[in-house]
């Protein structure tokens, strides 16, 4: 199938084009300096994002969001003004504070390294010296910067609160000259914990210069630049400035591809073409996963290509599919594995075999690919199992389609169990098949979730608060919550609230109080501040590191299965340990024939209100999406007919078994809202991809609750949360009351408007018979 999407393609013209005069307003106003690198550049025009963003951001007062596809020309978009800002102010001796000019603040340190190279080269002629920071920087090249802070500093969030905390008696100095911030990847953030923990840090430079500093954030992709604006200026986002660059339309080419996953007895080895159970010595092994690594093989081989894979352990079995092909077929290995918890050599590696192009190569991956480190075009981008959003989906696809003009292509693989006499209903229904499929509508249609961006985020305020105290070798409860809630970044955390955080953290050691009244860490904070993981606002669990020859090859979590003669894959290779060292925390490996990937922590993403309800609507249409294999079309088919068959259309409530299902048709917050309020009727329910199962009830009496629920007043979420189960997330968590617990889950995890119009829905439509046919 082709579409039209916004440009990833480069629209810039060569040299023999030379630039008219006064061919663009944008153009004349930047600094001669950088009109000279344009010009070096061979460049006949600004892109669309560039000629927008230059007058905004050159004018040096206004906060800019600039939106544009990857490779459409948004880091020149950002740096061509404020460096021409930098060279005219120092021209004119005005800003001459000393201290670093300009902030970049990056969520990877790879893309921290990529920009560097970039930088580097804008601003060699220009006079402006560029320093990048973050862990793998040598420390002597950090104390420079202290010593003698000018021009731009690249630098992750974590390395900023490192600043706070270690040099926070230097921070006036090094900041004093500050006069633009850039946020890359401004989606990445919105709605996280990461996301709350940098708007403290921008607030608290604002706080550290006493002035506001401009900030410029960048995005390939926003859905929302309301809910973006209010993220980067809370309480102002109307007043930052919006630009959107299109830049032209590239086509894209999609398949999605249907397979099934037979059972291994029955299972057609289709690598090999033959009729033999498919093998069982490793979890890589499952026939759906084998046939969709031939069609990867057989497809991809001979180009560049990005494979998207939605965990790490995924990544590692995929990789050694399709190594293990290469050697049967005896041909180079083209195929490697990239995620985070393998060692930065072994990513950069990869990462040079993409950009350097002389051989093919195809990176089975993480979102670690996904934002914008520069590794040149690929051919084509593939995506194992339904994408975890239309946001990152497309961000994806912005890495093909950029190499003379070609058609970006996308192919989606999904997997659905073969059908048997007892099949679950919700299986029935082929989920996976449909929600690839509304998100490919949606991205599309130019259509995307809505971040949420209601949390109360008190595992990182306690975070901050540390932090604050530690930068100010203590610090006024009063001036606390002024400077970090009342005009801060946690403004939704009231006063009681906040005082009863602070006595938790008391009850905890991690406070302690003074006779004067100051706050300072206590003995258990100073250990907590003082460890290296402080200044993540996330978890990051105990890892061991992999060696193999004395070369660190990555890292995985602590799991009991990780004992010496135990195989493993990893890195796309597979692997027998020899010797596990648990004060070293280190594991020893040698090379072996056979090997299982490692448990990795972290699961799947929350499934939007937006695509369920467009799932729905594929589900209610008579219309095939022409983007459909034969296997995608097949399983389509088989999960309308499911749909129509067990009286979706009208019913939402269906017997099966001794058992009830629900079906809300709303995303996981709404489900896991109607789940707890089931659950505090003294039902026992659990959460089952598109349904809810209810235990050991009737239809009839089901829809009769919630008729009466859909009638009463609704309870607070505070009230409906102090029932829940299983509320401790982030990383502080284990610090809050039971009170603060129940707020910060409450905030978090419930939609009770969005619930109840639901439970309304469900009222009025009827009970299938327990005896239904489904």
């Amino acid at each position: 199938m082709t579409n039209s999407l916004p440009s990833d393609s480069d629209l810039r013209f060569g040299p023999e084009h030379a630039p008219r005069a006064n061919a663009s307003a944008a153009f004349d106003i930047l600094h001669q300096k950088v009109q000279r690198w344009v010009y070096a550049k061979g460049w006949t025009r600004l892109r669309e994002a560039q000629e927008k963003a230059v007058e905004p951001i050159l004018a040096g007062g206004r906060d800019v969001i600039i939106a544009a596809a990857t490779a459409s020309g948004k880091t020149e978009a950002a740096w061509l003004p404020i460096c021409s800002a930098l060279l005219f102010g120092a021209e004119h001796r005005r800003d001459q504070v000393p201290g670093v000019k300009a902030l970049y603040i990056s969520p990877l340190k790879a893309l921290i390294n990529d920009q560097y190279m970039r930088l580097t080269g804008l601003c060699e002629d220009l006079d402006l010296p560029v320093h990048r920071w973050h862990g793998d920087v040598a420390s002597s090249q950090k104390s420079r910067v202290v010593r003698n802070p000018d021009g731009i500093l690249l630098i992750t969030p974590e390395s900023v609160e490192s600043l706070f905390v270690n040099h926070g008696s230097s921070l006036a100095t090094l900041f004093g000259g500050l006069q633009y911030i850039v946020v890359d990847e401004l989606h990445s953030f919105i709605g996280t914990e990461r996301g709350a923990q940098l708007q403290s840090l921008l607030h608290r430079i604002e706080l550290v210069v006493r002035r506001r500093v401009p900030r410029i954030a960048l995005s390939a992709t926003l859905g929302d630049f309301s809910t973006a604006a209010d993220f980067l200026r809370p309480r102002k986002g109307a007043e930052v400035e919006r630009i959107k660059a299109v830049d032209g339309d590239v086509e894209i080419k999609l398949v999605l591809k249907g397979y099934k996953c037979a059972e291994p007895s029955r299972a057609t080895n289709t690598a090999t073409g033959s009729d033999a159970a498919a093998p069982r010595d490793d979890e890589s092994s499952e026939y759906d996963k084998a046939a969709i690594a031939a069609h990867l093989f057989q497809t991809l081989r001979g180009t560049d290509n990005l494979i998207f894979a939605n965990t790490r352990r995924d990544v590692e079995i995929y990789t050694d599919l399709l190594n293990r092909l290469c050697a049967e077929a005896r041909v180079a290995t083209e195929f490697f594995a990239h995620h985070g918890n393998l060692s930065k050599e072994i990513r950069e590696h990869v990462e040079g075999r993409l950009k350097d192009g002389s051989s093919p190569a195809s990176a089975v991956c993480t979102s670690t690919l996904e934002m914008g480190i520069d590794i040149g075009s690929v051919d084509s981008i593939a995506q194992i199992r339904a994408p975890a959003s239309v946001a990152g989906l497309r961000q994806r696809l912005g890495r093909s389609g950029r190499r003379d003009g070609k058609s970006a292509i996308l192919r989606i693989y999904v997997s659905e169990p073969e059908l048997t006499n007892s099949t679950p209903p919700v299986d029935l229904l082929r989920a996976e098949t449909f929600q690839s499929a509304a998100i490919v509508e949606m991205l599309l249609q130019g259509r995307y979730e809505h971040p949420y961006v209601g949390e109360l985020h008190l595992s990182t305020l306690i975070q901050q608060i540390l932090s604050v105290i530690a930068q100010h070798g203590g610090a006024d409860a009063q001036q606390l919550y002024g400077a970090l809630c009342g005009h801060g970044p946690f403004a939704q955390v009231d006063r009681y609230t906040f005082t009863a955080l602070l006595r938790a953290m008391g009850q905890h050691d991690l406070l302690t109080q003074d006779g004067r009244g100051m706050l300072l860490p206590g003995i258990h904070g100073e250990r907590v501040i003082n460890h290296y993981t402080f200044y993540t606002a996330f978890q990051t669990p105990v890892e061991y590191r992999l060696v193999s020859n004395g070369q660190t090859i990555g890292s995985v979590p602590v799991d009991q299965s990780i004992l010496p003669g135990a195989l493993l894959i990893f890195a796309g290779r597979r692997w027998k340990i020899l010797n596990v060292d648990d004060r070293q925390k280190v594991i020893d490996l040698t090379q072996a024939g056979a090997g299982r990937p490692p448990k990795f922590f972290g699961g799947g993403g929350e499934v939007a209100d937006e695509v369920r309800r467009t799932m729905r609507a594929l589900y209610s249409s008579d219309v095939v999406p022409r983007y459909l294999d034969n296997g995608a079309q097949d399983l389509f088919i088989e999960g309308r007919s499911a749909f129509q068959r067990q009286g979706h259309a009208h019913s939402m409530i269906f017997g099966w078994g001794g058992d009830v299902l629900l079906f809300p048709w709303r995303g996981d917050r709404i489900m896991n809202t109607i789940a707890v309020v089931l659950a505090s009727r003294d039902l026992e329910v659990g959460l089952d991809g598109l349904a809810l199962t209810v235990h050991r009830t009737r239809p009839d009496d089901l829809h009769r609750l919630v008729a009466r629920l859909a009638g009463e007043s609704k309870p607070t979420a505070e009230a409906l949360a102090a029932v829940a189960d299983g509320k401790a997330r982030d990383k502080y968590d284990g610090y809050l009351s039971d009170e603060l617990l129940d707020r910060a889950y409450a905030a978090r995890a419930f939609d009770i408007d969005g619930a109840w119009d639901t439970l309304t829905m469900i009222a009025s439509s009827p009970p299938r018979a327990v005896d239904a046919e489904l």
